[in-house]
């Protein structure tokens, strides 16, 4: 996340003696990734981070891959997976390899007498369905329909929702979550031809320094295993920080969609980016304007990834039958395209109103037992006329 951010109170030198009221040293941490070369944060408690009271044993959260190689399409009915009160329960994965986690969950239920760190992963949550408030230990992020919220691994978090109706997709990166390369030059700037740009995020605000001491229930997810660890004071006592690594929030109805003549590949809807898997995001604009255009994308092989499409809203060209929270895995080895007549009905179409996000893995991704609960196996056909 390359923009400096700050909030509350810090020394004005880092590493330095930073005294509370009644002269007492507030302890500092630095919160950072790969090591000490990659996007780091420093952060100050009110008290030690490090009190641990006890620790439960852990409860294995290893996904049950059904499919370990898979080379049929498949179409997922999303909306089909149950609901649950708690948000670790609700999250049900349904396409995993060894670079990141897919997973769908409708939690009913904020968390309230707990908190949660994945030791493991980046987390990018998109917000289908249901509002509500993201709380933190380094400040609180209000999201909504459509936000992306990305989670830096080892972040400390809640999510508080408003109503019970709520419907998340869930990818867990092994590797860190960016911004493509292409669109920042060498300082880490957006720059002008991107389709979003810095004021567009939603940053961290409204920092909660809880200055409490009890038993404070902390779930930490470590190769697959939850732990439950019990920490004298509350984790949420940060009295301020600054830095560059932190949560922050994206609405998708910000991104702001690159257009051409003719069709333009998927690239250009790219959003995130990591070493091992992309995120785009389909959002409505105007369709391509060359006289003889065909709006429908082409045929395409697959052969350096797998494509799954998470169905949002609107009507999809390419796709007959689409449902909402659906979700499409075309794997690599195999070209895929539009189905029968879409290609023919986009001709003369100006605009489109689709609303999608899109994951393409460099590696298979491999099916849970969760996903084939929720599969339509017709879809293997849906191409025959």
């Amino acid at each position: 996340m390359p923009i400096y951010h700050k909030l509350g109170a810090f020394p004005p030198k880092r590493h330095t003696q930073f005294r509370k009221p009644d002269g007492g040293l507030y302890y500092e941490q630095l919160f950072g990734t790969e090591g000490f070369s990659g996007m780091a944060s420093l952060l100050y408690h009110v008290h030690r981070p490090t009190q641990v009271r006890g620790v439960a044993e852990p409860v294995n959260m290893k996904p049950e891959v059904a499919v370990e190689k898979n080379i049929i399409p498949r179409r997922l009915l999303g909306f089909r997976t149950q609901p649950a009160d708690d948000f670790l329960e609700a999250r049900r994965y349904q396409l995993v390899n060894s670079d990141c986690y897919i997973s769908l969950a409708a939690p009913r239920k904020s968390m309230t007498d707990y908190f949660y760190k994945n030791a493991d992963a980046d987390e990018l949550i998109f917000v289908h369905k249901g509002t509500g408030t993201l709380k933190t230990l380094v400040g609180n992020i209000p999201f909504e329909y459509g936000d992306y919220l990305l989670i830096p691994r080892g972040m400390i978090y809640q999510m508080h929702f408003d109503t019970e109706d709520n419907r998340l997709l869930i990818v867990e990166s092994f590797t860190p979550i960016y911004t493509p390369k292409r669109y920042r030059n060498w300082f880490g700037q957006l720059m002008e031809h991107s389709p979003f740009c810095e004021r567009d995020y939603k940053l961290p605000q409204q920092l909660e320094t809880h200055d409490e001491k009890g038993d404070f229930v902390v779930k930490v997810k470590k190769q697959d295993l939850l732990h439950s660890i019990t920490y004298a004071t509350h984790p949420f006592d940060v009295i301020g920080w600054d830095g560059y690594n932190y949560p922050y929030g994206f609405s998708i109805h910000n991104f702001e969609p690159l257009v051409g003549r003719v069709h333009q590949p998927p690239p250009v809807h790219q959003t995130f980016e990591t070493d091992k898997f992309v995120v785009c995001s389909f959002c409505p604009r105007l369709y391509d304007w060359h006289p003889l255009s065909i709006p429908a994308p082409y045929n395409h092989s697959n052969i350096d990834s797998d494509e799954v499409l998470y169905y949002v809203d609107g009507d999809f060209m390419s796709r007959n039958d689409v449902e909402k929270g659906m979700i499409t895995l075309h794997p690599g080895g195999v070209p895929h395209g539009p189905q029968p007549g879409a290609t023919e009905r986009s001709i003369g179409k100006t605009e489109t109103n689709e609303l999608a996000v899109m994951i393409d893995t460099f590696r298979p991704l491999q099916v849970t037992k969760d996903a084939l609960g929720i599969e339509d196996p017709t879809y293997v056909n849906s191409w025959l006329e």
